[in-house]
């Protein structure tokens, strides 16, 4: 008897597929399947794997189910520091600098800081001390009262748009840690703008704009996701570059003078 069974279970119902459809999808019976469930057969390793990717866990959630499984990891979870990712995190530090003018940054699964453009820093520059210290959370450093919030002119609307997309993640992921994240934005003040109706929130999982003040006018912002699609390391599979754009003329022209001062 294993782990593994009500583990699989617990991210087949996550994922909303039954017993029969995920048999099918990873091409075995659905009896075997269910004994696998039940603990009363034990997966081999390539059908813990083949579950798994049939199901879209996350890499360090796939490594949970291999040895829940009663067999070894099958990806690396190296720090981000590791000489072994040095190709990757450079690549990272290309992708931020050559996105200048416009700022960019790079988080962990959970928001943390890992790197940033000289333009993010300075939008970034002038919060309380104890919000930029080591690990920086980016969502806590924004919404947080002490943060960026009061900068922020569409405060109410941008941080509806942040823990929708969060709900997304923990659901995806089923992350503790992300689950605590949204409890702790979700008590912060939200602004005085008005509130987002049903089309606003449809259309903000297009695109939302950032607003925020800063010295001689308003930026406003669109932001673009990108991560690693072919990672086999945890650490890096769970890295998410955040570059934004700017969203008109006048945005873009504060922007380029900003850096050239």
């Amino acid at each position: 008897m294993t782990d593994f069974g009500p583990l699989l279970k617990e991210w087949r119902q996550r994922r909303r597929i039954s017993q029969l459809d995920l048999a099918l999808e990873a091409e075995v019976s659905q009896r075997h399947l269910s004994f696998v469930e039940s603990g009363r057969s034990r997966p081999s390793r390539e059908m813990v794997l083949r579950l798994a990717e049939r199901l879209a866990v996350p890499l360090r959630v796939r490594n949970a189910l291999l040895v829940a499984a009663g067999h070894a990891p099958e990806f690396g979870e190296r720090g981000l520091e590791d000489p072994a990712l040095a190709p990757a995190m450079e690549a990272v530090r290309l992708v931020l600098h050559g996105h200048a003018p416009w700022p960019a940054l790079a988080v962990d699964r959970h928001w943390n800081l890992v790197a940033a453009n000289a333009t993010a820093g300075r939008l970034m520059a002038g919060v309380a001390p104890a919000l930029v210290a080591p690990p920086v959370n980016v969502l806590r450093l924004s919404l947080h009262p002490d943060g960026l919030a009061s900068r922020i002119a569409n405060l109410r609307a941008w941080k509806t748009h942040v823990l929708d997309r969060l709900r997304r993640d923990a659901e995806a992921s089923g992350d503790a840690g992300l689950e605590a994240l949204i409890a702790e934005i979700a008590r912060y003040p939200a602004g005085t703008d008005a509130p987002p109706g049903r089309e606003d929130r449809a259309r903000a999982l297009i695109a939302t704009p950032l607003r925020l003040r800063v010295p001689g006018g308003e930026l406003s912002l669109i932001s673009t996701t990108t991560v690693f699609g072919t990672a086999t390391e945890v650490m890096l599979a769970e890295l998410t570059l955040e570059t934004f754009f700017p969203a008109d003329g006048e945005s873009a022209a504060m922007l380029r003078a900003m850096v050239a001062d």
